[in-house]
């Protein structure tokens, strides 16, 4: 989830916030919004419990990051080859790019998570491969 997706969940989130401080009801609340009531429930909750504090973003749970050095240093890698690398082949596949991850900074992306470092820190683009 990028920043600015992150932080329209967490306008939506303070919208409730209205509904709560005049007593509207969690179905009001979650049709208004286009969300699930038990989202509102446990909005509720975190904000009676925590506050605007416990509605604030946390940011991404899983998803590794490499620092901006360590990104310089994959695209340098990557540029040096999957031959330099040990595979046998001058190919790139997204298997490989995550192995090389994480043999470089024993980080451990999944292979969908390698997708989108390669597709929105480096703007790659992929072709699929057809079988023959």
């Amino acid at each position: 989830m990028t920043d600015a997706e992150r932080a329209a969940r967490e306008r939506i989130r303070l919208r409730a916030v209205t509904g709560f401080e005049v007593g509207e009801k969690n179905r009001e609340i979650a049709a208004s919004l286009r969300v699930s009531e038990r989202s509102v429930e446990r909005w509720r909750r975190q904000w009676r419990e925590e506050g605007l504090v416990g509605l604030a973003s946390k940011g991404s749970p899983g998803r590794p990051r490499l620092s901006d050095v360590q990104i310089a240093k994959l695209e340098w890698e990557l540029e040096r080859g999957p031959l330099a690398h040990g595979w046998a082949d001058q190919r790139w596949t997204l298997a490989r790019v995550k192995t090389m991850i994480g043999r470089l900074f024993h980080v451990s992306y999944t292979v969908e998570g390698t997708w989108r470092l390669l597709t929105d820190r480096f703007r790659m683009r992929f072709g699929v491969v057809s079988s023959r």
